[in-house]
């Protein structure tokens, strides 16, 4: 072999030695940088999880705190979708990429954030596993309703919706409206109803001629001189018969800016109830009409449609959408329509509302508290199973504890009930003098297959005051009017819209 060729076999080998020494430094290099390989999660569960808090309202302060925080999916409905975008809070996010600490746990346990509230949680290798839990604005789907005032006509009645609009603003989904009716004489009854309810209130008010007046004088003492869960919390509209429409009609913002002389006392107090113009024109109260207004102008997708003068038991909005957020009880998935129905007690009047269903359950053994309407109607409030009711122990949460038709001895049952603007409304055309006011929506919502949900520990109490029957000629010859055109008219037209079903009955 001559000396050039092994020249050429030496250089060849260098160079072979040197590549390979270079490629060995270039793979320890990127072991050196990166570390172990690692298993890179799916692109869905790498995103940052959005959150945002639907939370309790501190009515102190008047501002918003954070009570719940939930990984939120992307919203189904896309007509929901813009225009929760455009009334919620900022979200704010945060990618999980370790099981916390004990301490951590504990600390977003407390904020609503803990491993029961979240969509994520992650495993002992670093990878989350998807749960099964609901945030509340997924569980309740609604569209945002406007508290911009306007004025309408309603049949023979114009309207000022919204005329004045309580100051916290409330997105659809994150909490339940009560909604009423009265006259100005009955609003002592709102802020006892306030520090209960603790949430929204929509209330129309029915004020023609000067009535009208009155009212306002009335909702600005509520708002200025009393609690200030009024302001906060009430939206008052105003309603009148188009043939009894009041002198001047201040626009919305004068009459939220208006002072009031609180020394003057609430202007509901020692009125000639014979002097009101309503009485004095013998018109009647057209306690459906006010009832419509204000639950269609509710701001929330759930609302209790009740009486001003039935005060529900505190925490009850809360602990509500708590159960339809969780919705882990078999009644909630059957596919029939469903309201939630409280049951209705009265005190005496030398008693205060219990504010719990085991001090409830005491004072019915005492006897100072009875079912509602026992003297009067027995069988209108006759709640299902109410005996059961009453002697089932209280518990921490609400649940649907029976299941109830308004057939069979309840045929004639008035109900109560959470429900939607999804569900029948009450007949304009019948009066409170005339009584039976609520017995044609319960024939709609019997004929539609309701299911009646009773909730085992939410409830309403009468003001105190035990009501017994007085006889009244003038309101019997009221009620005969009432029930012939019922029988006559407006049954027929239930038939027709809705059908008939086996044991319905107004």
């Amino acid at each position: 072999m001559s000396m050039l060729s092994i020249l050429r076999r030496n250089w060849a080998l260098r160079v072979s030695v040197v590549l390979n020494i270079c490629v060995l430094l270039y793979v320890c290099a990127h072991f050196g940088s990166s570390g172990p390989w690692i298993e890179e999660p799916p692109t869905n569960w790498a995103a940052p999880l959005q959150s945002e808090t639907f939370g309790a309202v501190d009515l102190v302060n008047g501002t918003q705190k954070g009570a719940t925080s939930s990984a939120v999916p992307a919203i189904k409905d896309a007509s929901n979708k813009s225009a929760r975008d455009n009334t919620t809070s900022p979200a704010r996010t945060r990618l999980l990429t370790t099981r916390p600490t004990t301490n951590e746990a504990k600390a977003d346990n407390k904020n609503g954030d803990g491993p029961e509230h979240r969509h994520n949680q992650t495993t002992k290798s670093g990878l989350p596993v998807v749960q099964s839990a609901m945030s509340l604005n997924e569980a309740v789907q609604c569209n945002e309703k406007s508290l911009e005032p306007r004025r309408a006509q309603r049949g023979d009645y114009w309207v000022l919706y919204n005329y004045v609009p309580m100051s916290i603003a409330v997105r659809c989904w994150e909490s339940v409206t009560y909604t009423t009716h009265a006259d100005y004489t009955f609003l002592d009854n709102l802020e006892p109803l306030l520090e209960r309810w603790r949430a929204p209130i929509s209330i129309a008010m029915h004020a023609p001629g000067t009535d009208f007046a009155a009212t306002l004088d009335a909702i600005k003492y509520s708002r200025n001189c009393g609690s200030s869960l009024v302001s906060q919390l009430v939206t008052f509209h105003v309603f009148f018969s188009s043939k009894h429409v009041p002198k001047m009609v201040p626009p919305t913002e004068k009459v939220m800016s208006d002072s009031y002389n609180c020394t003057l006392g609430p202007p509901w107090v020692n009125v000639t109830l014979s002097k009101m113009y309503k009485n004095e024109k013998k018109l009647l109260y057209p306690v459906n009409v006010g009832r419509n207004i204000a639950r269609e102008s509710a701001p929330t997708f759930y609302v209790l449609a009740s009486d001003i003068e039935l005060y529900p038991n505190p925490d009850l909005p809360a602990k509500f959408l708590e159960m339809i957020r969780k919705r882990d009880q078999p009644a909630l998935y059957k596919p029939n329509p469903k309201v939630f129905v409280l049951s209705i007690f009265e005190v005496d009047e030398k008693s205060q509302p219990p504010n719990n269903k085991t001090h409830l359950a005491q004072m019915l053994k005492a006897g100072t508290a009875i079912p509602f309407h026992k003297k009067l109607c027995s069988g209108c409030h006759n709640v299902p199973r109410s005996k059961e009711w009453q002697e089932a122990a209280e518990t921490e949460d609400l649940h649907v504890f029976h299941v109830g038709k308004r057939t069979g001895s309840f045929v004639h049952w008035e109900p109560i009930f959470i429900g939607s603007n999804n569900d029948p409304l009450y007949d304009e055309r019948l009066s409170w003098e005339g009584k039976s006011d609520k017995m044609t929506q319960g024939y709609a919502l019997c004929v539609l297959d309701y299911d009646f949900l009773i909730l085992d520990n939410a409830f309403l109490v009468h003001r105190p005051g035990i009501k017994i029957f007085k006889k009244d000629v003038h309101r019997e010859m009221l009620t005969a009017k009432t029930n012939a055109l019922i029988r006559k008219i407006i049954v027929p037209e239930l038939k027709i819209l809705y059908g008939t079903r086996k044991g319905c009955a107004v």
